[in-house]
């Protein structure tokens, strides 16, 4: 079996990088990257990585960096970490200045080279973390994939090459481990009938961000909701024929997004598996869902309006039973109140909450949550 690699950067992912001089070259300056020993140990012990430090100490020997104020620093971190169980298979350490556009300085290969082409090694199944965006550009590099010690992409903006290597985004070391244990839940669903093209991504563990076109708006403004009220990236893309009515194009959207819940949540381990409920001004909506792998849909809301927005009042409870049947889960809606816009947009928004309360995930609970030993 080919071997994998964790290229780990060491200041800003490992330790956290001393402001103003960016130099560890102190006792004092010694602190750790939160939750990272437990999620190392974790990955270390769960998976079959190799870890490989790599990381650019700017002049390191001359008088800006003597050798006798880096390596007391750095061998307490190495000593705490191998206290923890988590020891380094190599440490490539470059000490050129950016200046010296050396080929060893990431995000240059030449302290790696010994991985590259040799056929005992993944490469592709490898990645390289770090908190920059030479990190990810040393991933595309090496023909890893990336994970970014940032809160989203913001610094990768314009750069398609390292938008697309950087699989996760995240200063959350415990997102980190999950996602190399449990891989990432993203489901893309394109759905083309006579009568309808419905194409879907799903990101379930996103940041709320939407790109949505129905050619409804007020569906748009609802699926929205589903985005950032549940924490997911959603695109939705649908041309259908509208010229008709709605009724194709709401129902076939939510079949594809049914779908896409049930392809990103795979095997359902360490899910919390049931989510409920929100209030939204006048209107007391409750969305309560299970999923079990048995669709069902009770509904009780009632709407006086034909019609909010372009959308058929008739068509909500469609919406909701496609959905359902489309993601195998048990959903129950109830909503009280006056104002029918706010009916409905509460509806939708405590659903989102309640997706986002049974899909979050606990790797280190990674069991199937049933006693029937199946979902």
């Amino acid at each position: 079996m080919k071997k994998k690699v964790l290229f780990i950067d060491r200041d800003g992912t490992l330790v956290i990088e001393p402001p103003v001089d960016y130099q560890l070259d102190s006792l004092e300056k010694l602190e750790f990257y939160p939750k990272v020993m437990r999620n190392l140990w974790f990955i270390r012990t769960k998976l079959d990585y190799e870890f490989v430090m790599v990381t650019n100490q700017d002049g390191l020997g001359t008088p800006s960096f003597p050798e006798e104020t880096f390596w007391p620093a750095h061998n307490l971190m190495l000593k705490t970490l191998a206290g923890e169980g988590i020891c380094f298979d190599d440490i490539c350490i470059d000490r050129s200045m950016p200046q010296d556009n050396a080929p060893t300085r990431k995000p240059r290969t030449g302290m790696l080279t010994k991985y590259i082409g040799n056929p005992d090694y993944d490469l592709a199944q490898s990645y390289v973390i770090g908190d920059r965006p030479t990190d990810v550009e040393l991933a595309c590099n090496l023909g890893c994939k990336a994970i970014l010690l940032q809160n989203d992409k913001t610094c990768l903006e314009g750069k398609e090459r390292l938008e697309n290597a950087c699989v996760l985004a995240s200063k959350d070391w415990d997102l980190v481990a999950e996602f190399l244990f449990a891989g990432e839940r993203r489901a893309e669903v394109r759905r083309t009938t006579k009568e309808t093209d419905v194409h879907i991504v799903l990101d379930v563990d996103g940041h709320g961000e939407c790109r949505i076109h129905t050619g409804l708006g007020f569906f748009d403004h609802m699926l929205e909701q589903i985005a950032k009220h549940g924490g997911m990236d959603l695109e939705v893309s649908v041309k259908g024929d509208l010229e008709v009515d709605e009724h194709h194009t709401i129902e076939d959207t939510a079949l594809a997004l049914g779908e896409c819940l049930y392809q990103a949540l795979g095997s359902k381990r360490g899910i919390e598996r049931y989510g409920y409920s929100v209030t939204m001004d006048d209107c007391l909506c409750q969305v309560c869902l299970d999923f079990g792998g048995r669709p069902w849909l009770v509904w009780q809301a009632d709407f006086l309006r034909e019609r909010i927005g372009e959308m058929p009042t008739e068509m909500f409870m469609h919406f909701f039973k496609s959905l359902s049947d489309a993601a195998r889960m048990n959903l129950h809606i109830k909503a009280e109140g006056c104002n029918e816009h706010h009916k409905i947009e509460g509806i939708f928004k405590a659903l989102a909450r309640a997706l986002k309360m049974a899909v979050r995930r606990d790797v280190y609970r990674f069991e199937l949550p049933t006693s029937k030993g199946v979902l």
